[in-house]
C-alpha cells in the first residue's frame, strides 16, 4: 500500500528561517512563546490509548480543572502529524507516547482508507508523503477515484489534493497539475475563491461565499505546485489572492472570514480565528515568498500582533498557564446569524450590509476552546523541516 518517495517536491515546505523573517518587526519572541504554547498543548489532544487526537479541547471552568478533549478528528490528526515533524524525534514521541509523527502519519492513513472524506483523505495522503518518505498508494487511488467521478469539491479539499500531489512527486505531480487547473477555473476576477468548486454547486445565496480558508490553501497549494513544476501561472494566481486578502486585513491585523469571490469584498468579518493569525496566514504565505511570489511578512506581523492587541475582547487569548491559544473573537449572535444574513444581502447586491449590525450583534465573545489542528499549524508554520522520520 506505501511506496518510498524519490524526491519530487517532498521539501517544498524547507524554506528559510521564518522566525528571523519577523525579528526586525520585533515579533521574534512573541512567535517563540506562542510555539512554547503549541508544544505543551498539544499532549492535553491526544490520546494514547487510541492514537487519536481530539476534535476540540474545551476549557474547564472548575477550579484548578484541566481542559477537557472532546471527539476525534482524522484530520486534525494528520494537520498534528504534520506539525509534529517539525520538532525533534525525542519530543516527538513525548506528545505521541512513544511514537513518532511519522507512525501517526502512517495511522491516521490507514484510518482515513476508510473515510468517506476526500479532504481527510487527502490531509493522510499529504501527512504520510512529507512525515515519512513514502506513498500511500491506496490513499491515492482513492483520490484518483473522487476525482475521476467529477462530484463537486470544497476548494480546501482540492487544494489539499494539490499539496498531497507536490509532496508525493514523480508521477503523482500530474494529479497536482490537473487540479491546480480546477482551482484556477474558479478563482473570481479579484483572486477570491468561492467555497465549493464548482461555485454552481451550491445554492444562490452561498455559492460567491468564501472563508479564510478557502483562500489560504488555494495559495500554499499553487505556490508549491509552481515552485515544483515552474508554471509561474500558478504563482501568479497565489499571488493575486495574496495581495487581496492582505489589501483586505482589517485594522488591526484581523484576517476577516468571509469574502465575495465575484467582486474580492468582505461578506462579514467575524468570527477573527486565532489560528488563522498565529499559523495558517504565517504558513501560507512564507510558502508563497519562497515560492517566488511576494513578501508579505509585514502582514503576518500585523496578524501576529491582533493576538496581543485585540480590540474586541479584553481577555487574553493565550493562556500560558494551560498550554492553549483560545479559538475566536466572534459576535454574540444565535446561530450564525450575521454570517448568514451577509450572505443574502450580498448575493441579492453586492456590497449590501444590513446596517446597525454591528451594534446589535458586537463582536466581544471568546470562544474558550482550541482544536488540535491550530497548534499544529502552529508549528508547521514557524519551523523549519527535519527530513523524514522513522
Amino acid at each position: 500500500m506505501a511506496t518510498d518517495l524519490q524526491g519530487d517536491g517532498q521539501d517544498a515546505a524547507t524554506g528559510a528561517d521564518r522566525i528571523a523573517r519577523v525579528e526586525a518587526f520585533g515579533a521574534a519572541a512573541q512567535v517563540r512563546r506562542l510555539l512554547a504554547v503549541g508544544r505543551r498543548g498539544l499532549p492535553l489532544g491526544y490520546d494514547a490509548d487510541t492514537g487519536q487526537f481530539a476534535q476540540t479541547v474545551r476549557r474547564s471552568d472548575g477550579p484548578g480543572g484541566r481542559p477537557r478533549p472532546e471527539g476525534a478528528s482524522l484530520r486534525y490528526a494528520a494537520m498534528a502529524a504534520l506539525g509534529l515533524s517539525r520538532l525533534d524525534a525525542s519530543e516527538q514521541r513525548a506528545v505521541l507516547g512513544g511514537i513518532t509523527a511519522a507512525e501517526l502519519a502512517r495511522a491516521t492513513g490507514v484510518l482515513a482508507r476508510e473515510q468517506d472524506d476526500p479532504g481527510a483523505v487527502a490531509l493522510a495522503a499529504w501527512a504520510v508523503a512529507e512525515t515519512a518518505g513514502t506513498i500511500d498508494t491506496a490513499l491515492f487511488s482513492r483520490l484518483g477515484a473522487t476525482i475521476s467521478s467529477g462530484r463537486p469539491l470544497e476548494t480546501v479539499t482540492v487544494s489539499w489534493i494539490v499539496t498531497a500531489a507536490v509532496a508525493a512527486g514523480g508521477e503523482l505531480l500530474a494529479m497536482g497539475e490537473a487540479m491546480s487547473a480546477r482551482l484556477l477555473a474558479a478563482q473570481g476576477a479579484e483572486g477570491i475563491y468561492p467555497h465549493v468548486v464548482p461555485a454552481t454547486a451550491q445554492n444562490r445565496w452561498r455559492r460567491h461565499v468564501g472563508s479564510f480558508a478557502d483562500q489560504v490553501y488555494p495559495i500554499q497549494a499553487l505556490a508549491r505546485m509552481s515552485r515544483a513544476s515552474g508554471d509561474t501561472a500558478l504563482l501568479r494566481a497565489a499571488d493575486a489572492t495574496a495581495s487581496r486578502i492582505c489589501e483586505l486585513q482589517g485594522p488591526e491585523g484581523q484576517w476577516w472570514w468571509h469574502y465575495d469571490a465575484r467582486t474580492g469584498d468582505v461578506v462579514e468579518r467575524y468570527p477573527v480565528y486565532s489560528v488563522h493569525q498565529h499559523a495558517m496566514a504565517p504558513m501560507v504565505l512564507f510558502d508563497l515568498v519562497e515560492a517566488g511570489g511576494t513578501d508579505h511578512t509585514s502582514e503576518i506581523v500585523r496578524g501576529l500582533r491582533w493576538l496581543e492587541d485585540h480590540p474586541e475582547v479584553d481577555e487574553p487569548l493565550v493562556a500560558d498557564a494551560v498550554g492553549l491559544i483560545w479559538r475566536k473573537a466572534g459576535r454574540r449572535e444565535p446561530a450564525k446569524a450575521v454570517r448568514r444574513l451577509s450572505a443574502v444581502t450580498t448575493a441579492i447586491r453586492p456590497g449590501m450590509h444590513l446596517p446597525g449590525l454591528d451594534r446589535v450583534f458586537p463582536a466581544s465573545r471568546v470562544d474558550h476552546e482550541c482544536r488540535p489542528y491550530e497548534l499544529g499549524w502552529l508549528l508547521y508554520a514557524w519551523l523549519p523541516a527535519r527530513g523524514v522520520t522513522a
